[in-house]
């Protein structure tokens, strides 16, 4: 069932395998959409808030249980492992650094994000318990989105504790917005994943250009000193015992603040699937060698035993 999708490439996999035995309903606004790159069973051509409306009070209600727990093994076990195994002793990792914002602001934030890996991790490790708590370019992958939407949505909920988490270059993409922030006084908080790379795209050269790295190292400004420049609070954070103090002088301070998060340089974000492969072939970040996969997920391919990325 999909509710005003457009089924592209990076949805899809390969067309020729996706979903081959199923029956597809499709809601969509625009009828150019449908039937474009999926042949659809159904196409119901409207606003998805009103066809749900009529569709919802006709539908019977079905407990899946082992259905949920598979999906429940599978997302919870991955999530739940990268934290525990990625190492600690001198190395700051992306998801790390999200974990722990989302322990120390109990969940309650509203999270900008750009684009790219940060966009992902923000997905997998700030775990949002209330609906609109996250604002995100999508699939449109437009980068310097995070931060002028962040003081958008600090203005529309003043009241709101307002998070941008931004990669080193995205960030680069508005960074004048800051200004805005400093000359009308908006407190937003900008947790940059700074690794020094355009990362999804350095990610892909890696997995699949035999780590040919073109145009994804990047340079940047001292962050730090970019928001003193405009009369905010600049923070360098490079170790995991660092994250707790930088968080609650961020929320404590009176002006917008900037936290230079110095990340792995060459961490990746998983899951993935390669371009035009079947939506089955996807990549998770390898089982240390020797350890078996979580329980309640055992019998799943997915999970196979290698090097640890």
């Amino acid at each position: 069932i999909a509710l005003g999708m457009r089924f592209d490439d990076r949805v899809t996999g390969n067309l020729k395998t996706y979903t081959a035995r199923a029956r597809k309903i499709h809601v969509e606004l625009d009828p150019a959409e449908v039937g474009k790159n999926v042949q659809v069973d159904l196409a119901l051509i409207g606003d998805v808030r009103e066809i749900l409306a009529h569709l919802l009070p006709r539908m019977p209600t079905r407990r899946l249980p082992d259905w949920w727990a598979q999906i429940n093994a599978n997302r919870g076990a991955a999530a739940v492992r990268d934290i525990i195994e990625l190492p600690d002793a001198g190395r700051l990792y992306a998801a790390h650094v999200i974990h722990d914002l989302w322990r120390l602001t109990e969940g309650q934030a509203l999270v900008v994000t750009d684009v790219g890996q940060h966009q992902m991790w923000e997905a997998q490790y700030y775990h949002h318990d209330r609906p609109r708590r996250l604002i995100t370019s999508g699939g449109l992958g437009t980068m310097g989105f995070s931060l002028p939407a962040a003081l958008g949505a600090k203005l529309a909920c003043p009241d709101e504790e307002v998070w941008v988490i931004v990669g080193d270059g995205g960030i680069q993409m508005t960074q004048a917005e800051l200004q805005t922030a400093r000359q009308d006084s908006i407190k937003v908080n900008v947790a940059i994943m700074n690794n020094g790379y355009l990362g999804m795209v350095r990610q892909w050269q890696e997995f699949f250009h035999e780590g040919r790295y073109v145009c994804t190292p990047i340079t940047s400004p001292d962050f730090v000193k970019l928001a003193e420049a405009h009369g905010l609070l600049g923070l360098r954070v490079t170790r995991r015992d660092e994250i707790a103090d930088a968080v609650a002088r961020a929320r404590a301070s009176a002006v917008t603040t900037v936290i230079d998060f110095r990340v792995e340089q060459e961490d990746s974000v998983y899951p993935m699937v390669p371009t035009g492969a079947d939506l089955r072939d996807m990549i998770l970040r390898p089982l240390p060698t020797g350890s078996s996969p979580p329980d309640g997920a055992a019998h799943n391919p997915i999970y196979e035993t290698g090097k640890d990325r």
